[in-house]
Order: C-alpha cells, then sequence, then structure tokens
C-alpha cells in the first residue's frame, strides 16, 4: 500500500424511526499508512503531518488525543485482546484537517500481521462534545474475514435522539480500488432497523494535484458535516423526537 491514498464519495444517513429522514452529502477521506506520515508529508505541498497545511494530519485528534504516537496507542489496544501484528501495518482512514479543522464522527484502523493478513480493524467514535469511544472488531487474533462483519452493544452516547442501549451491525469492506461502510443501529438487538449510515468512496491518487482540487471542491467539509448533524437534530426535536440527556462517557476506552 502506498503511504497516503484518497477517497472520495459521499456519506449517507437515514433514520428508519420516526421522525424519519435521510441525507446525503459528498464527502472525502484519506488512507494513511501511521508509520509513514512524516514521509508522505515530505513528498507533498499540500499535507503536512503535525503541522498546518490546507490539508494536514494531526496526531492529537486521533487515539489518545495527545498527540502522542498513535501506533503504541493502537497497539496497547490491540494487545488488550490478545492481538499482536508483529511490526505489520496499520492503516487510518480519516477525515483530514480541511483548512485547519476536522471533525471525524467514525475513524477506522485497518491492522494487518506483518504478513499482510487483517487481523482487527479499531473503529474510533467521536461526538460533537468532544467525546470519543472505541469498538474493537476482531476475530481472538485469527484473520477477519471481508467484508468485516462485527456487533457490538452499543455504550457511547452519540445523538441525544437515540438511547445509550440497542446493538451496531458493522460491514466494512477494506479500502482497495473502493469503499464501502455500512453501519446500522437496532434500538432492540436482533430487532428492526433504527438508523442506518453508509460511506462509498473510489481510490485516488493522493498527490498535490488531487489534495487541491478536493480543497477547492469541498473547503468546508469539516462544516459541512456537523452543520448536517446539528440540522437533523433539529428536525427530530421539532417534530417532538423524545430527547436523551447526554450520559457520562463509558469508564472503559475500548468495547471488545
Amino acid at each position: 500500500m502506498s503511504d497516503l491514498a484518497l477517497y472520495t464519495g459521499t456519506v449517507m444517513h437515514r433514520r428508519l424511526a420516526e421522525p424519519g429522514y435521510r441525507f446525503r452529502y459528498r464527502t472525502f477521506s484519506l488512507l494513511a499508512d501511521i508509520d509513514r506520515l512524516d514521509e508522505a508529508a515530505a513528498s507533498r505541498r499540500w499535507f503536512s503531518h503535525n503541522r498546518r497545511n490546507l490539508v494536514a494530519l494531526f496526531d492529537r485528534d486521533h487515539g489518545p488525543g495527545d498527540g502522542s504516537p498513535l501506533r503504541p496507542w493502537a497497539e496497547r489496544v490491540l494487545a488488550g485482546s490478545g492481538i499482536d501484528l508483529a511490526g505489520g501495518g496499520i492503516h487510518l482512514l480519516c477525515h483530514p484537517r480541511v483548512l485547519g479543522y476536522t471533525f471525524n464522527p467514525l475513524s477506522l484502523w485497518f491492522c494487518r500481521h506483518r504478513d499482510g493478513t487483517l487481523l482487527a480493524v479499531i473503529a474510533e467514535v467521536h461526538n460533537t462534545f468532544g467525546d470519543r469511544h472505541v469498538y474493537l472488531l476482531h476475530e481472538h487474533g485469527r484473520a477477519l474475514q471481508t467484508p468485516v462483519r462485527a456487533r457490538h452493544g452499543k455504550v457511547f452516547h452519540v445523538s441525544p435522539f437515540l438511547p445509550v442501549s440497542g446493538e451496531y451491525r458493522f460491514r466494512i469492506s477494506p479500502p482497495e480500488a473502493a469503499l464501502r461502510i455500512a453501519i446500522t443501529y437496532h434500538r432492540e438487538p436482533g430487532g428492526a432497523v433504527t438508523l442506518a449510515a453508509v460511506q462509498t468512496g473510489e481510490h485516488r491518487d493522493a498527490g498535490d494535484r488531487a489534495l487541491l482540487r478536493q480543497v477547492l471542491a469541498m473547503p468546508l467539509m469539516t462544516f459541512k458535516v456537523i452543520a448536517a448533524i446539528h440540522w437533523r437534530a433539529l428536525g427530530i426535536w421539532l417534530r417532538g423526537g423524545r430527547y436523551h440527556r447526554r450520559p457520562p462517557p463509558p469508564s472503559e476506552e475500548v468495547s471488545r
């Protein structure tokens, strides 16, 4: 894999429970080899690592959130479930900072053994209050089948109009020529879908020209994502959606 890849596409959200809605917006994501971020920045004019630029990736936006190196944090998360990559690669799929700003509702860390086998996906979830939580998708050190399918109980507050209960179901195709991520939320485990989110995209070379083109096409991408979240929340509230107060984040950083 290259040190940096670009995926352009769309994100779709659909709430099937009343009051329902559906919206879709264009977006782009980077797939970054976390061990080669400085190398990626050195070979590009419009991308930087831990420095301001048109497009940038800052360590403090991900993982431990304190600006420390990303790999030791990821390895600690994996080690807690007995997973050893033996030095294998970790690729982070995320929204970069664009003109200094970013918000990542979901970042995915694809963790491979040194022989190339996909052993785990770290799903890092952020809410608009600045909290975060990790759902670890794995098979206890065994190779993951693709697309990756997993279930996790919901333990982290994301929307004030959905309870912190129920179940997430993940279906993730590791990004190659194309990207497809589908997550459904079920208010009752095993029950009907309450909310569905799907991100699709196509691989692009992450050269300077392509990065500049995406910034010119979507200079306010971060604000658009945040605005869409709050606009839909307002719509649900005006239509009588039940409001759930924000509980404290879970005491455990990782759901395994």
